[in-house]
């Protein structure tokens, strides 16, 4: 398997793109938003980069993207389902002689595939949930902070999401015998690499075209139209947390741009942690450092015919 990483706005999407069609295959996403359904701009899906056009701009290929589109908005996908569901079109893109290409931004999704992580699907915990729910943030997070880390350092910006991982943490405590693992996945993982102010840039650019093409509207359809409610929206955080907000009339437009700003880019830093750690854990990735398409490309076949 080749392995395409990198934080958001580095580029990972299009070079995922470009090698999938020179290998002819397919491309199975890892972002733990992009599994949800009419959430398109804000989860940045970049679909137009999955199109091949000619020089008149008609559609004359489109690349194949597994696990995007999924799910239904509002849903809580999980880490067990994706890779319950990674696994099954792994599998079918091996029986059909494909190269399978993995392309995310979420560290624990990716690593979790890598190494063979044992996962397993956690339930509701009702008792767990009335002793935490007159609990602050702060409160939580320090109550997270005496459980052994897992896999991952969850984003833990609401009260909600704290409590779900101190049920996850809760659940691997009490139950480890119980958990099966997928075996691990030798691959080649490039990373896209970009300039932090570069980044920065492109995250700034890139927030305010998705707010003109419409990501406004998007979170308005989900809370008016599809009938989520806002605090299953906030619950996806980032784009859908700021948005809401404002729709709800607790953000101006003004301060949910700015506040949603500096959390992007507090998250492609984040990420960017995540995948230093990933290196230290003992995954190799060979970071692709800017430059044209082609040469991108170029490097990654170069890097995949040295690694394998």
């Amino acid at each position: 398997m080749i392995t395409i990483v990198g934080p958001t706005a580095s580029g990972k999407t299009r070079l995922a793109v470009d090698v999938a069609l020179a290998y002819d295959t397919e491309v199975i996403s890892a972002d733990s938003r992009q599994v949800y359904r009419d959430m398109t701009l804000g989860t940045g899906k970049d679909l137009e980069d999955y199109l091949v056009r000619d020089t008149e701009g008609n559609v004359i290929k489109e690349v194949k993207c597994h696990l995007i589109d999924i799910r239904e908005p509002g849903y809580k996908y999980s880490i067990y389902e994706f890779q319950r569901d990674f696994h099954r079109v792994y599998d079918d893109m091996l029986s059909r002689g494909f190269l399978p290409v993995m392309c995310g931004g979420s560290g624990l999704y990716v690593e979790s595939i890598l190494r063979g992580y044992e996962m397993h699907e956690v339930p509701e915990n009702p008792e767990l949930r009335k002793r935490l729910e007159d609990k602050s943030l702060e409160e939580l997070t320090e109550i997270l902070k005496t459980y052994k880390t897992l896999h991952n350092q969850t984003d833990t910006d609401t009260r909600k999401r704290a409590i779900r991982e101190i049920e996850i943490r809760d659940y691997y405590c009490t139950h480890a015998e119980q958990l099966t693992g997928y075996p691990a996945i030798k691959s080649l993982v490039v990373g896209t690499e970009v300039d932090r102010d570069v980044r920065r840039e492109r995250i700034s650019r890139r927030l305010r075209e998705r707010l003109d093409a419409g990501m406004v509207d998007e979170v308005r359809y989900l809370l008016e139209n599809r009938h989520i409610p806002p605090q299953d929206l906030i619950y996806y955080g980032l784009e859908y947390k700021y948005l809401t907000l404002y729709l709800i009339g607790e953000l101006s437009y003004d301060e949910m741009v700015r506040q949603l700003e500096i959390a992007i880019h507090q998250f492609a830093k984040r990420q960017m942690t995540w995948f230093r750690g990933m290196e230290r854990r003992g995954i190799p990735i060979h970071w692709i450092p800017p430059t044209s398409p082609a040469k991108r490309k170029l490097l990654v076949f170069k890097n995949y015919i040295k690694y394998f």
